[in-house]
């Protein structure tokens, strides 16, 4: 289905940004070389093309410029610093210098209803929905885009784009929802007292480095580029397609989850998080693999910035995460009690943060490379983030979908339910095939609880 380009918009902020330049920190240096968060937002919204540029566009541009204006490091590039240490940093000109993030206009003529359901979707569809961050030949690069898609008559489709070197969900959230509450401003819906968030802050020094870490993992990253990858296996067919669905566990499936871990498991750490990762890991370890010798891995990350000493405030913009391990042996994972042989394994890892959040930071980065080749399950999102929550004057969302997850396999996306009642919601990108025996251990699983 065809998505055709209406306009390409460049978006400064205003009143026009300071500018400036902020180092990276530690927190901010393992994403350097990786590349954006991308999130589609779904609205209906029935009305044409031409009203939606009549009416809501305008809203949508102006309030996305008055929420640069306390984002503005996301107007900027990552560039190296100039005083050639081998260091990376944050630049942004300000001013009227033209710097802006490029919003693209597009009209789809795809499936809306379709494209913002939680059925197997062609994962090629969604990125259709989302912005390419702006490529640049003097050795910086672009830190956010946007894209707003009118389906006529359907509804809308709000793509953003956050490079993960610039900040983490947390902070991706804020600047989103700060969009959407200047929106609901530009419209007149709301005074920007009630609809906008507190601004961001910007105070990279409350990040201290006492060990140099920011610069040892780029030293580390950077020994491992000069050795180069070793040599993908030769290709054996074509690539399967990926498909891209939603499974939600209700908040009836979670409280007998909680039970049923706790009646098992001891004094496991037992929140709706551990529970919906120990049946997500579990799921797809029954799509994976027989080997029931190896051992099992999962990945998160972990929010820092109230368990750091001191901790920093919330609306801090830039990453704050520590990457937490779980591994448990994959015969015990296949197991009838695997939920929750998974559940206490994660609780163990979550208990082990009251040691110090930032113990072992040194070894973070080594330890995530040395997983690779595991396949290990890793997280993105978390319910937190209430992204349900995201209102440009449309009213809720009615999907939001997380498509970076496909860049790395076996990623699934966490967020909270699009109504009360709904949970968790858990998005997973795998080949059809795959897709189609997830989905039957998923309703098996939850037939036996």
């Amino acid at each position: 289905m065809a998505t055709k380009v209406l306009d390409r918009l460049t978006v400064a902020a205003s009143p026009p940004a300071p500018g400036g330049v902020l180092p990276l920190t530690f927190f901010d240096v393992p994403w350097l070389f990786t590349g954006p968060v991308e999130r589609v937002f779904f609205y209906p919204y029935p009305h044409t093309a031409e009203h939606f540029t009549a009416s809501l566009l305008p809203s949508l541009v102006s309030s996305l410029s008055a929420a640069l204006h306390g984002f503005y490091p996301l107007l900027g590039r990552v560039r190296p610093c100039p005083d050639g240490g081998g260091g990376y940093e944050f630049c942004s000109a300000g001013g009227d210098a033209g710097e802006g993030v490029e919003l693209t206009v597009a009209e789809s003529s795809d499936d809306f209803d379709e494209l913002s359901g939680g059925g197997p979707r062609d994962v090629a569809r969604l990125y259709a929905l989302v912005p390419q961050l702006p490529k640049t030949e003097d050795g910086t690069f672009a830190l956010a885009a946007a894209q707003v898609t009118v389906f006529a008559g359907r509804g809308i489709a709000v793509g953003v784009s956050i490079h993960h070197v610039a900040c983490d969900d947390s902070s991706y959230m804020h600047f989103v929802k700060t969009w959407a509450g200047q929106c609901r401003v530009a419209a007149g819906e709301e005074s920007a007292d009630a609809a906008v968030p507190p601004p961001p802050f910007l105070d990279r020094s409350v990040v201290a480095d006492p060990e140099g870490l920011a610069a040892r993992t780029l030293d580390e990253m950077r020994q491992l580029a000069a050795n180069g990858p070793p040599p993908p296996p030769p290709p054996t067919g074509p690539p399967p397609k990926l498909v891209i669905a939603s499974f939600v566990l209700a908040r009836n499936r979670i409280d007998q989850l909680k039970q049923r871990v706790v009646a098992n498991g001891g004094g496991v750490h037992c929140s709706a998080f551990t529970v919906a990762c120990a049946f997500a890991w579990a799921c797809l370890a029954r799509v994976d693999g027989a080997d029931t010798e190896r051992r099992a891995h999962l990945l998160f990350s972990v929010e820092c910035r109230r368990r750091l000493a001191p901790p920093i405030p919330q609306e801090y913009l830039g990453n704050c995460l520590r990457p937490c391990f779980v591994e448990v042996g994959l015969g015990d994972l296949l197991s009838a009690d695997g939920v929750v042989a998974a559940a206490a394994a994660i609780g163990a890892s979550i208990r082990a943060l009251d040691d110090g959040v930032l113990a072992g930071a040194g070894g973070w980065f080594h330890k995530i490379l040395s997983l690779v080749p595991q396949r290990p399950m890793s997280v993105g999102g978390s319910p937190r983030y209430g992204v349900y929550d995201t209102d440009f004057g449309l009213g809720r969302p009615s999907k939001v979908e997380l498509v970076s997850i496909d860049k790395t396999p076996g990623t699934v996306s966490l967020a909270e339910g699009r109504d009360a009642q709904a949970g968790i919601e858990i998005g997973v990108v795998l080949p059809e095939a795959e897709m189609a025996r997830f989905s039957a251990c998923f309703s098996d699983g939850l037939e036996q609880l």
